[in-house]
């Protein structure tokens, strides 16, 4: 009888050290996890109030500050687990497995967040910049994780995957203040160059939207078939771009032909011989 009360007694004391041991690790693992949550919440706000301050963009500033928060939650969720006992070996496997099996059916998905990611940190365009890029070239209405907006010239909103404008070639015509007009105009071998080139060097100078500095390029570029080519390089502002261009092509024919000097057609000569004599019928 008193063998049976004492097996009673080491079991019951036996259950009592071990339910001991089992609350004090699930007590400290819940502290844990609180002082975790805390610590993510307070790193989240950090990043956040530090992005603003450094005036990131304002779509960049969710992503990192969310991405750093739910880091430090998974890093403090598996220290829990180890803490109870849960071999954290094993859970990490299945979650890389379960992150690779997500990454490659949404590879093209992850492709477009990563290039996403990466206009937003380098800022190649911003909104509002006239850009070709992506096989598009219009105005930059809206830049997003996955895809960015475009409005082309006629009005046609166009939205491309990131990943297609990031691995191709950017040109943002938006970048500098000036641009350079490439107009090339052709006048005929007969006609005096010196004249044609002054000509066009009084049509630039009277053009207050023509800057002086640098200063414009008026020379004769190429000796082709039907014509003597001049390049007329003038640089202005980014904005008066367009307008001056038109302007100059229509300013350069009609100034041009007043002072003698013609524009001609492609043209060829053709020779032909007569082979042989004629026959008399």
């Amino acid at each position: 009888m008193n063998s049976g009360n004492l097996d009673m007694q080491t079991v019951f004391s036996l259950m009592v050290v071990q339910g001991t041991g089992w609350g004090l690790k699930l007590i400290g693992a819940l502290a844990v996890l609180l002082l975790g949550r805390l610590v993510a919440g307070w790193t989240r706000k950090g990043i956040r109030k530090a992005l603003e301050a450094a005036g990131s963009d304002a779509t960049l500033i969710p992503f990192f500050s969310s991405l750093a928060y739910y880091f430090i939650l998974a890093a403090v969720l598996i220290g829990v687990l180890g803490m109870v006992g849960i071999q954290t070996a094993s859970v990490i496997a299945v979650l890389g497995a379960a992150g690779l099996a997500v990454g490659l059916a949404l590879q093209g998905t992850l492709a477009n967040f990563a290039a996403g990611v990466m206009l937003l940190l380098f800022k190649p365009f911003r909104v509002g910049d006239y850009v070709e890029a992506g096989g598009v070239t219009g105005s930059v209405e809206a830049v997003e994780l996955f895809a960015t907006t475009f409005l082309t010239p006629d009005n046609v909103e166009i939205i491309v995957p990131n990943s297609s404008i990031y691995r191709g070639t950017i040109k943002n015509y938006a970048a500098r203040s000036t641009r350079r007009n490439d107009i090339v105009i052709g006048i005929s071998y007969d006609d005096d160059i010196g004249v044609a080139i002054d000509t066009i060097r009084e049509i630039l100078a009277a053009d207050d939207r023509v800057l002086d500095d640098p200063e414009p390029t008026v020379a004769v570029g190429e000796l082709a078939d039907s014509s003597v080519n001049i390049v007329v390089r003038p640089w202005c502002r980014r904005q008066d771009y367009g307008a001056l261009r038109t302007d100059l092509l229509r300013t350069l024919k009609e100034r041009l032909e007043a002072v003698g000097c013609s524009i001609p057609y492609p043209q060829a000569d053709v020779h032909i011989h007569q082979v042989g004599g004629s026959q008399a019928a």
